[in-house]
């Protein structure tokens, strides 16, 4: 289970009364609070720009594992070949 912190430290943001108004219509949309809605996409912004989080490394062990896995052939789907012999809703002029 992930280690839950108390929220206790505040950010005060200025922005425009439209850019406010946009948020507030995301957040109802998202069934948020303002509050947790600009700190969700916040924190997924933050985790998507910094470097380590797109890099990790791996020991020597879990690199060959990793490698291993990429090498094995994928393990044939009946379900999946048959949804590609399946016109699709192109194909069969649907709307």
């Amino acid at each position: 289970m992930a280690h839950t912190e108390t929220r206790n430290e505040k950010l005060d943001l200025r922005l425009t009364p439209s850019a406010k108004k946009t948020l507030q219509t995301a957040a109802m949309a998202a069934h948020r609070s303002v509050s947790e809605f600009v700190l969700e996409s916040a924190l997924a912004r933050a985790e998507e720009t910094l470097p380590d989080r797109q890099r990790f490394g791996l020991s020597a062990a879990q690199w060959e594992a990793f490698q291993k896995a990429l090498s094995t052939p994928p393990r044939p789907s009946r379900r999946l070949a048959k949804l590609l012999k399946e016109p699709s809703v192109f194909e069969r002029g649907g709307v």
